[in-house]
Formats: structure tokens, sequence, C-alpha cells
């Protein structure tokens, strides 16, 4: 019986040894295939205009009716564009996330979001959301001139009113790549594994 008993423990152990050599091996293959993907960053949609290109200029007025410029010389060093509406529940996951970065960025980011339709909706949102510290600018001509066809759709514009990152976005790693890619000098993340990519092969 004690032999049986050793025999059972000492195949025990090597299963043991199997599984976790297995599992390393697994864990190697993740880490490499992590590598190969490289960062996933926000999608840059086709039409409106490129990023490198002088962003449209508008004079809104808010909601709350502030003033509002959008394009052209700005004291903010970046501003934050955002698209949204009040029926996309993406859009309102991303609210917290836009809170909190431009509280980390406090003073070196203005952040405008933009939508258009139904007023008393948006109102709504704006309490609802407490976004009453980010004007909001309704205007279908707006959202044309970037040819914004899906939500939430994001874009970041320099102090120089040129448009340095865009794209769809649906969570805090899309929203933080814009700011990844300006600080990189590329048009987005994508652009940037591209040419890696092509530099590699050369």
């Amino acid at each position: 019986m004690t032999n049986a008993v050793i025999a059972a423990l000492i195949a025990l152990w090597v299963l043991v040894i199997g599984l976790c050599l297995v599992v390393f091996a697994l864990l190697r293959q993740v880490g490499m295939l992590h590598e190969r993907l490289g960062p996933v960053g926000a999608l840059v949609m086709p039409g409106g205009p490129a990023v490198g290109d002088a962003a449209p200029a508008f004079d809104l007025a808010a909601v709350d009716g502030r003033a509002v410029r959008i394009g052209g010389a700005s004291p903010a060093p970046l501003t934050l564009l955002f698209f949204l509406s009040p029926t996309c529940p993406v859009c309102k996951s991303l609210l917290p996330v836009i809170r909190s970065i431009e509280r980390e960025r406090r003073g070196a980011l203005q952040v405008v979001l933009a939508s258009d339709g139904d007023l008393p909706a948006q109102l709504a949102m704006v309490k609802r959301e407490k976004l009453e510290a980010f004007p909001l600018v309704l205007s279908t001509p707006l959202g044309l001139s970037y040819q914004v066809s899906k939500l939430p759709h994001a874009v970041l514009i320099d102090a120089a009113g040129i448009i340095v990152a865009k794209g769809l976005i649906n969570n805090r790693e899309h929203l933080e790549s814009l700011f990844e890619a300006h600080r990189m000098g590329v048009g987005s993340l994508q652009e940037l594994a591209a040419r890696d990519l092509a530099e590699a092969a050369e």
C-alpha cells in the first residue's frame, strides 16, 4: 500500500510539473503575441480633415451661452473636441475618463463637447452626467465638417489650430492614444506600427 501511495504521489508531482511547464510556455506565447500586435489606438475613419490639416474654424455658442471657438489659434495648448450623443452608451461610459484626463492636464487641455439634435435631451444629459464644466455646442455643420459618421469620435487640435490626432474611440486606451500619438509626432498609433513594420521589412 505504501509503495502505491508513493507511486501515486510521484505521478501527481510529475503531472503538476508538466502543467506548470505548459502554463509557462503559454504565457511566453501570449507575451510574444502581445509584442507583435503592438499598441491599439483610436480608429482613424476616412473622410474629413486629415491629421496635419487646419481644423475647420467655427465660432459657436454653447448651450449655456458661453462663446466657443474651434479651430484657429487658441490659448489652450490642446483642445479635445469630443462628439457624443445623449443616446450613446459608449459616450456615457467615456465621460468619467474625459473628466479624469482633463483634471490630469488641467490648464493644458480644453475640452469641448459637440452634439446636435434635441436641446432638452442635451440639457438633461449635461445635468445627469454633471458636464457643466465643459462647453457643449450643438452644431450639425460642425459634425459634417469633420465627417463624423460614428460615435464617440474625438479630435485633438493644437494651439495653432492644427489637427494632431483624431479617431473613433471606444475606451480609455483609444482616448489616451490620441495624446500618445501627438507626443510621438505621428497621426495615429496604427501609423506608427505600420512604419515600424516597414522599417523592419527593409
